[in-house]
């Protein structure tokens, strides 16, 4: 008898396996015009969610590493996956007639969670609930949900510009986001409002809090994410109008403008690594 349940039990293993990859498949299948459309909003540039494949490939490897640390874990389905599941899919269906991507994408997004209840069980999502959530920071915010603060971003840039220029002793004109200096004039835009750097190190103060151990190290991590954001993007714009200054407006037409963008990146999550980084014992 306890044979003919271990052959049983033999031979269900690679049936659910198959089950696994074929519905794997049809995930992609379904999804791949809105898998699409992500990596493309990903790849788009410095002003457009270039965090988004970073942040991806980071949960990836953290659901890896959750799994593999969880093997442990008894494997069991519940039907619970669906309640999460089908309205995931009904989200998807609806954005099949609006033709927004964003719903789309939010709906893959939430089917994970479905699919890992249904096939790896309560107790490993609970283990990878986390980093898949931490997905739906990649998801681009419409302009019109981030209107009102990307005007107050970039006001908060104007005035903190002026501030410095005011501390060099640089004459200036300042008027809304306008900021006037000797060699020409520069308006603070959208793009340059630093809401894209505020998102990334918003979502990378997250991730990093999460990885710490310490206390501490995750309330200071969470608490300077915005500041720090805010201002290296004062910090930015102040550079820009200086060079306005010394060499005339054509130079925000050069890469000068591009490698401000990422060089507001290399500052400041670094500074998110090094708060969040655990001591290394002796």
């Amino acid at each position: 008898m306890e044979n003919h349940r271990q052959n049983n039990t033999t031979n269900l293993e690679p049936t659910n396996q198959a089950c696994i990859w074929l519905v794997c498949s049809l995930l992609l299948l379904v999804f791949a015009p809105t898998m699409a459309w992500l990596f493309d909003r990903w790849t788009m540039g410095v002003w457009h969610n270039g965090h988004g494949i970073l942040i991806a490939c980071v949960v990836i490897y953290l659901i890896w590493g959750e799994l593999k640390k969880n093997k442990q874990l008894a494997k069991s389905t519940t039907p619970w996956g669906f309640a999460i599941l089908i309205p995931a899919l009904f989200l998807h269906m609806l954005d099949a007639g609006m033709h927004t991507q964003l719903l789309s994408a939010l709906a893959f997004f939430l089917s994970l969670p479905g699919f890992s209840l249904l096939f790896l069980g309560s107790e490993r999502t609970k283990t990878i609930l986390f980093p898949l959530s931490m997905l739906l920071f990649t998801l681009p915010i419409p302009l019109a949900f981030t209107e009102s603060i990307h005007l107050s971003l970039r006001h908060i840039a104007t005035d903190g510009t002026a501030w410095l220029l005011h501390f060099f002793d640089v004459p200036n004109f300042t008027s809304g986001t306008l900021i006037q200096v000797t060699n020409g004039s520069l308006r603070v835009a959208d793009a340059c409002s630093g809401f894209s750097t505020l998102y990334a190190t918003i979502t990378i103060a997250i991730l990093t809090a999460y990885l710490s151990t310490s206390a501490l190290r995750r309330i200071a991590v969470l608490s300077i994410a915005i500041p720090l954001a805010i201002g290296v993007n004062v910090i930015r714009v102040f550079m820009l109008t200086m060079l306005v200054q010394w060499f005339g407006i054509d130079v925000l037409a050069t890469a000068a403008h591009e490698i401000s963008g990422l060089l507001t990146f290399v500052v400041a999550l670094p500074v998110i690594f090094w708060l969040g980084q655990d001591p290394i014992e002796e």
